[in-house]
């Protein structure tokens, strides 16, 4: 057994580091109007959200914490990306997070939920449009990076 192996500093996987385009702050536009900004959390394993949003006549305030689950005793982490939303509102919020080429989406719950956003990034990557979806209604959104 190699000690040296044993003592290395884990690292956060491709797929959790692929997140790294929506950090930054970025104003949002259309049936929610404000602005989100995303950081990594030291390490780079989890990414934070901060929420700032006026939609459907409603101030909505939170922060939410997305990566990889890996419970008190487990030796590996989840296979999906999920995070918890909590709002100023009492809510806590579960989402599960896929990003494929340029396709975001964020599952409301678990994956494959009938609640879902679905965006797209630009060419550029400073612009994110799409909408939420779930039974009975939904909004669209564009995001521009600001910073």
């Amino acid at each position: 057994m190699n000690a040296d192996a044993d003592n290395q500093q884990p690292t956060p996987d491709a797929d959790v580091r692929a997140l790294d385009r929506l950090v930054g702050t970025w104003k949002v536009s259309g049936e929610a109007e404000g602005t989100i900004s995303f950081g990594w959390l030291p390490g780079g394993f989890f990414l934070k959200q901060d929420v700032d949003l006026e939609q459907f006549g409603m101030h909505v305030m939170g922060s939410e914490i997305i990566g990889r689950e890996k419970p008190f005793g487990a030796e590996q982490p989840s296979t999906e990306i999920t995070s918890r939303f909590y709002s100023n509102t009492g809510d806590t919020l579960d989402y599960v997070y896929e990003l494929d080429g340029d396709t975001l989406t964020i599952w409301g719950g678990e994956k494959g939920s009938a609640a879902y956003f679905k965006g797209e990034f630009s060419a550029d990557g400073n612009t994110l449009t799409g909408g939420w979806v779930w039974p009975g209604g939904g909004y669209t959104s564009t995001a521009t990076r600001v910073e």
